[in-house]
């Protein structure tokens, strides 16, 4: 997690001074540097300096006010330490603490990002799909935990709950169809290379309906996939807006989405008829649930920070007053 940004800017040369004038009346802003006609591409000047978590999305919103997007360039990156005197007086400038804050511009370019698909999206998740599948072949745990690491799906569904949360139709629509079509594609190969597996006399039928004690969880969903399904989504969103992208992990460990894809696709080529139905409501249940627990995370992380803002204004008043 970082406490300290670096925002790095390019700024027309007359509006400069007014961009350096506004961060050094900030407190929560340190390490201010300035290459007068050092930028090309845009022209203009090169502003750089250190940021607050705390600070950085009033920053970000009023250079975007500014009109600073458009006529400019805006960078942000996180600081893995900055031990100075300067910064620590920075970070006791800003209410909060730096796991609270979130940047909502950077979480909204990342939900772009990942909203927006690639090969290599498709190839990760059709792997992980595969794996799950002969996960469920061999009934082996360990396969199924390294499935649901390989598979990239969570990064989608994150944006997806931006997009609702944040009323971006474009994104939320980006997010679901993406979705829909990458999982489309990993079933379909997967089943695909089930059926030549069959033709070789590598598989059967019987692989899947045969009694599986550690892998029968995927095609049986209960009230417990729809909590861990909760579960999972609230601490997703929370570590990608807290910048602990460590925590991730735990998350896609969790979720049986990818194992839940794997073992539909075995039962449509192997034709298992009475498990599709419950994989396909595995599946359904982990990434509506995600879904639906990520915007209520992000509604209750903009409230809280909103409510101790407010809370902060109000007792620095009181202060002044007495």
């Amino acid at each position: 997690m970082w406490a300290v940004m670096h925002l790095r800017l390019i700024v027309p040369a007359d509006r400069s001074q007014l961009v350096v004038d506004t961060l050094l009346a900030d407190p929560r802003v340190t390490s201010i540097v300035r290459l007068p006609g050092a930028a090309h591409r845009p022209a203009g000047d090169v502003i750089e300096c250190d940021v607050t978590r705390e600070a950085t999305s009033d920053i970000l919103t009023w250079l975007k006010h500014e009109g600073l997007y458009d006529e400019g360039a805006v960078a942000l990156t996180g600081v893995d330490a900055s031990p100075s005197r300067n910064a620590q007086t920075a970070e006791k400038a800003a209410p909060g603490a730096p796991d609270d804050a979130v940047i909502w511009d950077a979480v909204v370019d990342q939900a772009y990002n990942e909203a927006g698909g690639s090969w290599v999206y498709y190839a990760f998740l059709t792997l992980a799909t595969m794996i799950a599948s002969v996960a469920v072949i061999t009934d082996s745990s360990i396969l199924v935990v390294g499935a649901m690491v390989v598979g990239p799906e969570f990064g989608v569904v994150a944006a997806l709950a931006v997009g609702l949360f944040l009323r971006k139709g474009g994104l939320a629509r980006a997010s679901v169809l993406l979705l829909l079509k990458g999982f489309i594609v990993a079933i379909a190969l997967t089943a695909l290379a089930a059926l030549l597996a069959r033709a070789v006399g590598w598989v059967d039928a019987g692989d899947v309906t045969a009694a599986r004690p550690l892998t029968g969880f995927i095609w049986r969903p209960d009230r417990w996939s729809a909590v861990v399904a909760v579960l999972a989504g609230c601490a997703g969103v929370l570590s990608q807006t807290a910048g602990r992208g460590n925590a991730l992990v735990g998350v896609f460990i969790s979720v049986t989405t990818v194992p839940a894809a794997g073992d539909l696709a075995l039962s449509l080529a192997l034709w298992a008829p009475h498990q599709i139905g419950g994989s396909a409501a595995q599946l359904g249940i982990n990434l509506a649930g995600m879904t639906v627990a990520g915007v209520l995370t992000l509604v209750l992380q903009r409230s809280i920070w909103r409510i101790y803002l407010r809370a902060k204004r109000g007792r620095a008043g009181a202060r002044v007053e007495a």
